[in-house]
């Protein structure tokens, strides 16, 4: 067994689609197809199963997956430890962010400094998520993580599916729809809607308005937002409007004067990617990955926010 052979399994595990795969791995596919039947006849086992349709893990595959990146995690750590040895520093993981990503971005640190403990790694707070897919796309980050459907736009971007941020009405504590448990779009359509301007965030602002239209209702237009601590103290004295926030950002949150709710079922919440360079990818990738991964199910769903007692937040929440 290969430590190449491992690096191109993960790839295609990761991609499920071999060309992609090659791609990533600046090497031809052929290639990556023939080291994977080596690798396979080395474990005798079929670690993938294909069709010209689609590729996919199978039993023996999805055991192997966690292994391979636990393998490439440790050389990563051994060539870091080398290099720090001879005075070398490693270049950092220069990661895009935003505000609001909570619990999850604490964990994701957190495993990453468990896997690589002598990676630095730099977090980039930035604006809209076309910036941040731009410094991707140009190599001033390395990766970048975005909510809703991603547009490459002649990027040369790779994206990844990692969890569904889930959304909360953030609502006056006075107002009786504070004492429901969910918020629902006829209770909600009376008030006025407090939400960013839609370049901002097309991709929050579409799933609003829609998932309204959907109901049969029309969200009523209030004073614009503005930042979340201003927009916040605006809910809590007016009385009468509301703002919509990722529940991960509403937990770090205290003021008594506004309550947090969840959507009706089935909730509302986007999905966030993990974005990436295919002509440039990082070297760290995989641990990145595998970092992301116990994360994915480990964030607080809508119904863990608390229902009142939020209070000032950082601006742009619904700019990310």
């Amino acid at each position: 067994m290969e430590l190449r052979q491992l690096e191109y399994f993960v790839a295609v595990a990761e991609e499920l689609h071999f060309g992609r795969a090659a791609d990533r791995l600046h090497i031809g596919q052929p290639a990556v197809s023939q080291q994977l039947r080596r690798l396979e006849r080395e474990l005798a086992a079929e670690l993938f199963d294909r069709s010209p349709r689609h590729v996919r893990l199978t039993p023996a595959g999805e055991a192997l997956l966690p292994q391979a990146r636990d393998v490439l995690a440790a050389v990563a750590r051994a060539r870091a430890a080398v290099a720090g040895a001879a005075g070398a520093r490693p270049a950092p993981l220069r990661i895009g962010t935003s505000s609001g990503l909570g619990e999850r971005l604490e964990l994701v640190l957190d495993e990453l400094l468990r896997l690589a403990p002598d990676l630095p790694v730099e977090l980039v707070m930035t604006g809209p998520t076309h910036e941040r897919l731009d410094r991707v796309a140009d190599g001033s980050l390395d990766a970048a993580f975005v909510r809703g459907a991603v547009s490459d736009e002649g990027r040369g971007l790779r994206t990844v599916q990692l969890w569904r941020d889930e959304l909360v009405a953030a609502v006056p504590a006075r107002h009786p729809i504070a004492q429901e448990r969910y918020a629902t779009f006829a209770a909600l359509a009376p008030l006025g809607l407090r939400l960013t301007a839609r370049r901002n965030n097309p991709a929050l602002v579409d799933l609003i308005v829609g998932a309204f239209h959907a109901a049969g209702r029309e969200p009523a237009s209030s004073s614009p937002y503005t930042r979340l601590a201003d927009t916040l103290a605006a809910i809590g004295t007016d009385g009468a409007s509301y703002t919509v926030m990722y529940a991960a950002h509403a937990a770090q949150i205290r003021n008594r004067r506004v309550a947090f709710l969840p959507f009706e079922p089935p909730g509302l919440g986007l999905m966030t990617h993990l974005a990436v360079s295919r002509s440039r990818p990082t070297p760290h990738f995989s641990i990145l990955m595998q970092a992301c991964d116990p994360v994915a199910d480990a964030g607080p769903a809508a119904d863990d926010v608390p229902a009142a007692d939020a209070g000032p937040g950082s601006a742009g929440d619904q700019e990310s």
